[in-house]
């Protein structure tokens, strides 16, 4: 992982859960991330939702994305 890459973790089931209904999404409405793209954790399988954690001065945003 490079010091400019914004942090990928990758959630566990119940997480999923949480996310998916305070959102009230389904996992076909989230974006797409690539098996084969570097950032993604090494471990992730297609299905695994990633948190991706980007850094603006002091405020962190957060970003959904499903592997596919």
């Amino acid at each position: 992982m490079h010091i400019l890459q914004p942090k990928h973790t990758k959630l566990k089931p119940d997480e999923v859960r949480l996310i998916l209904t305070k959102y009230n999404i389904s996992l076909a409405q989230l974006p797409k991330i690539k098996s084969s793209d570097p950032s993604v954790p090494e471990g992730s399988a297609v299905g695994d939702i990633l948190k991706i954690e980007r850094k603006d001065g002091e405020a962190v945003h957060l970003y959904y994305r499903v592997v596919a």
